[in-house]
């Protein structure tokens, strides 16, 4: 199977999986998968999260997905639970096309390590 196939098929699995847990059925979009990466990262499932934070959550997941790529590296974990991560490499300008689909590269492998999918 051609790696872009394989990649279509596993993100359509986790957006499935995703949108049936935690979304009634509606189609979960990549900011929102993004978020439930970040809630899942920071540990602490059982509170509400301001604007502010919610954007930080954000960034948590995407620094959490890219770490592997090598672009980010967890830092420390401040005496609240949050991560900090720093810059390794700066990311590279991409088309958003092409953003897009390094995202969901990086969420399927995300979830193909924490055994979501397989």
């Amino acid at each position: 199977m051609a790696r872009d196939e394989q990649l279509k098929e596993r993100w359509d699995l986790v957006v499935k999986k995703l949108s049936n847990q935690f979304a009634d059925g509606d189609t979960l979009d990549l900011d929102a998968i993004i978020y439930l990466i970040g809630v899942q990262e920071l540990g602490q499932l059982d509170r509400t999260f301001k604007k502010d934070q919610k954007l930080d959550l954000m960034h948590i997941a995407i620094c959490k997905l890219l770490a592997p790529y090598g672009y980010y590296e967890l830092d420390f974990v401040d005496d609240e639970g949050w991560p900090h991560y720093k810059t390794l490499e700066t990311l590279p300008h991409l088309k958003a096309g092409e953003q897009s689909v390094l995202m969901k590269e990086a969420i399927v492998n995300y979830f193909i390590e924490t055994e979501y999918i397989n």
